[in-house]
This record gives C-alpha cells, sequence and structure tokens, in this order.
C-alpha cells in the first residue's frame, strides 16, 4: 500500500494562506493550533482553519506542488480552494508583469 502524504491550505486568523505537506493532516492541523513552534508562521495568526487538502502518492510532487501553490496570488489560491477549476485556468494565462495604466 502506498503512503499518503498530504498538502494543504490554512486559513489563518488574520486572513492570510498557509500551505504545507504532511502524511497526517488530523495531527498537524492541531499542531500548528497548539502553537507547537514559535518561529513558524502561524503561530501569531492561530488560530487556523483547513481550508483545501489534497493528496499525493509521490512526496516530491507533492512537495514541488506545495513549492508552487505557495508563489501563487491570493486570488489563485482562493479559486483552488473553492474549486474554481475554471477560473484558475484563467489566472494561470494572466500575465501579472504587465503594468496597468
Amino acid at each position: 500500500m502506498l503512503k499518503q502524504i498530504y498538502l494543504y491550505i490554512l486559513r489563518c486568523s488574520d486572513g492570510s494562506y498557509y500551505t504545507g505537506v504532511t502524511n497526517n493532516p488530523d495531527k498537524r492541523l492541531n499542531e500548528h493550533n497548539a502553537g507547537i513552534n514559535i518561529d513558524s508562521y502561524t503561530y501569531k495568526r492561530r488560530p487556523v482553519k483547513l481550508v483545501y487538502q489534497t493528496s499525493f502518492t509521490d512526496f516530491n510532487q507533492a512537495f514541488e506542488t506545495e513549492t508552487k501553490i505557495k508563489k501563487w496570488s491570493r486570488v489563485k489560491k482562493e479559486a483552488l480552494i473553492n474549486g474554481e477549476f475554471d477560473y484558475l485556468k484563467i489566472l494561470s494565462k494572466k500575465d501579472f508583469s504587465k503594468k496597468i495604466k
């Protein structure tokens, strides 16, 4: 049996998002909310709420996906969280490097 690796997104109390990977999402959510790591992003942003989760059987793929999502805009993360996959495709094609006049 293949081990599952979970990619997750948390909504923090300040409205920001935190993305991570774990092999035990329930335990990891409890750890974030308990504040076991004073240096973590979520420590001063508790409580946090799990808003998205998906699983992988390949850790490298999960980690690569986590790295990509961490670079996404808030709007793009929210499209993923809300299952708006058509909108996510549109956002992926948008060129944000051009300045709007």
